[in-house]
């Protein structure tokens, strides 16, 4: 069975970071970039974007080696959406340093023609009236899978409101995740999310791994333990990236099929925050992957088949 393609809308950037292990200025960036260089493992992206004229030509032919189709991505004129971050020696917390839109402060996502029957569906972190925009562009979905942040959580909370209404997945994390429900527990934050209108949400909690929720109840997958740990920026999206990949490869929107999606998006991310930026989403190969996959599987898996100790 073929995989799936998955339309993708998001980001693309130049992005500037410093963490404990150093520093990389103008790096190949955006929740976009991140998601689709996990994804392509699983499945084909398409790719809905904008750059301004000072987007080098090697990234895009990055994009376009990976097999990324790029009839989406739009070339501006002005400068490409920048943004500048600090993280802290626990690599947990922080500090943005600027944000400069660029030709992303405009852009309105236009989905050609040929992407309009696309079964899967991931609206990256835009503002929620963007990406009600791309749900009115698009004639079937199978699934339409979510991502926000916690700017549209504060400034466009009624807009956000209305597009959970018409998606099937939500990937927040455990900070967004409180600040739409208000509650200071996950869990009871997991299942107030699935009162707004998606299925299945799914709460990323960075170093300690995912959670979802879903009628048929909650899983939890750890993050893959790691003793050094480079840089964590695009671990979310490369998280959002392996998972709509996997289930977009298998069509398998099941329990199982949701539950090993997640594995990979665990394992794609522990690969991510190993070097700076992009470059180990570059280098990582599918024999890596399918050895983190089952050393994820080893670590997750215990003898049910004994009686409780002591019972």
């Amino acid at each position: 069975m073929a995989a799936s393609p998955i339309l993708l809308v998001g980001s693309v950037a130049l992005d500037e970071l410093h963490t404990p292990a150093g520093s990389m200025l103008d790096a190949f960036g955006g929740s976009a970039s991140y998601f689709s260089l996990a994804a392509r493992f699983f499945a084909p992206v398409r790719l809905v974007a904008v750059v301004g004229t000072d987007f080098p030509a090697s990234h895009r032919a990055l994009l376009e080696s990976s097999g990324v189709d790029l009839r989406g991505l739009e070339v501006a004129d002005g400068p490409c959406f920048r943004w500048g971050g600090k993280y802290g020696d626990d690599l947990n917390t922080r500090e943005t340093l600027f944000t400069h839109l660029g030709v992303f402060e405009h852009f309105h996502p236009k989905v050609p023609d040929v992407y309009r029957d696309s079964e899967f569906v991931f609206l990256g972190n835009i503002h929620p009236a963007l990406q009600k925009e791309v749900l009115s562009q698009v004639r079937a979905p199978k699934l339409v899978a979510l991502d926000t942040m916690n700017l549209w959580i504060e400034t466009a909370r009624a807009e956000l409101l209305d597009v959970l209404r018409a998606v099937n997945l939500l990937i927040v994390n455990d900070s967004e995740a409180r600040q739409l429900t208000g509650e200071s527990n996950v869990v009871r934050a997991g299942r107030r999310l699935l009162e707004l209108g998606p299925h299945t949400v799914v709460i990323k909690k960075g170093e300690h791994g995912a959670a979802m929720f879903a009628a048929g109840g909650v899983f939890a997958v750890p993050a893959v333990p790691l003793d050094h740990v480079v840089d964590p920026t695009g671990a979310g999206d490369s998280f959002a990236g392996a998972l709509l990949g996997s289930l977009a490869s298998q069509g398998d929107l099941s329990d199982g099929g949701l539950r090993r999606a997640i594995a990979c998006g665990s394992v794609l991310a522990s690969f991510t925050v190993q070097a700076f930026g992009l470059e180990r989403l570059q280098s990582v190969t599918r024999s890596e992957i399918a050895g983190r996959f089952e050393e994820l599987r080893h670590l997750t898996h215990f003898d049910a088949t004994t009686p409780l100790p002591g019972a």
